[in-house]
C-alpha cells in the first residue's frame, strides 16, 4: 500500500459494525456475500498483524426493534427479534472468516448452544489470547439496549484498548456532509466537547460507558482501503474521541 504501518498501537480492539453495512445495495437482500467477503478480508489483514479482534455486529439489515414498535410490534418482542438478527449476521461473518482460514468463535448473550457459545468473559478473553476472532452477538441479552451499548459494554468487559466504530463515513462531522457541503470533519474530540455540542457519536448509554471507563472511540470508514490496518497501527484516520488531557 506504500505506507509503513509500523507497530500495533492497539493490541486488543472492539470493532462495532452496523448490520446495515451487510445489505446488498443492488438487490436489497439482507446479506451480501461480497460485502461479507470484504469485511472478512479486512479483519484478516488486522489479525495477521497480531491484533486481538472482537466484533459486535448490529442487526438493522434484518430487523430493528425500535422500528418494529412503530409497526405495532411490542418493543420487548421487537428487541428480542433484533437480537436474534445479530446472531444471523454473526454466523454469516463467521462463515466468511472461516472460508479464508481465520479461527472464529461466535458468542451470544442469549444462549443457543447448537449454533454458538454463550458469552462468558473468561472464555472470550482466552479465545482472544489464542488469536481467535470473536463475534459477540445477541446484544446485551436485554431489551431497550442498542448494539452500540452492547459494543461499549463488551469493550469494557474485555478491556479493549479502543472501540472502533466502523461506518461508511470517514469520521464525525460538524454537520451531515451529505446535506451540508461546508461540514468539517473533526480529527479528534473529547468526550466533554462531544456532549457539550450534542454530537451524536454513539447512543447516550454507550457513550457514557466509554467515557466512564476511559475507552477511546475511533469513528472511521471501514471500506476505505487498508483503513482498519491503519487505525490499529496508530495512523491518523477518522475521528478520535477521548478523555480531556490529564483527566
Amino acid at each position: 500500500m506504500g505506507e509503513d504501518l509500523g507497530q500495533l498501537k492497539y493490541k486488543r480492539v472492539l470493532l462495532k459494525l452496523s448490520g446495515e453495512i451487510l445489505r446488498n445495495p443492488d438487490t436489497g437482500d439482507c446479506i451480501c456475500p461480497k460485502v461479507v467477503a470484504t469485511m472478512a478480508a479486512n479483519v484478516q489483514s488486522v489479525a495477521a498483524l497480531g491484533c486481538q479482534v472482537a466484533i459486535v455486529l448490529g442487526g438493522g439489515n434484518i430487523f430493528r426493534g425500535a422500528s418494529g414498535e412503530a409497526s405495532g410490534i411490542d418493543r420487548i418482542s421487537g428487541d428480542h427479534m433484533g437480537m436474534l438478527s445479530t446472531v444471523i449476521n454473526a454466523l454469516a461473518l463467521q462463515n466468511g472468516l472461516e472460508k479464508i482460514g481465520i479461527a472464529t468463535r461466535v458468542m451470544t448473550a442469549i444462549e443457543m448452544p447448537k449454533v454458538a457459545e454463550p458469552f462468558i468473559l473468561r472464555r472470550a478473553v482466552r479465545h482472544l489470547e489464542k488469536g481467535h476472532v470473536i463475534i459477540l452477538a445477541g446484544g446485551t441479552g436485554n431489551p431497550y439496549f442498542s448494539t452500540d451499548t452492547a459494543a461499549a459494554l463488551r469493550a469494557s468487559e474485555i478491556q479493549a484498548d479502543v472501540l472502533l466504530k466502523a461506518t461508511k463515513v470517514d469520521g464525525v462531522y460538524t454537520a451531515d456532509p451529505k446535506l451540508d457541503p461546508t461540514a468539517v470533519r473533526y480529527d479528534h474530540l473529547t468526550y466533554q466537547t462531544a456532549l457539550a455540542r450534542r454530537i451524536r457519536v454513539m447512543d447516550a448509554t454507550a457513550f457514557a460507558l466509554c467515557m466512564e471507563n476511559s475507552i477511546p472511540i475511533i469513528v472511521f470508514d471501514f471500506f476505505e482501503p487498508h483503513a482498519f490496518e491503519r487505525v490499529v497501527t496508530g495512523s491518523k484516520i477518522g475521528t478520535l474521541v477521548h478523555d480531556e488531557p490529564g483527566a
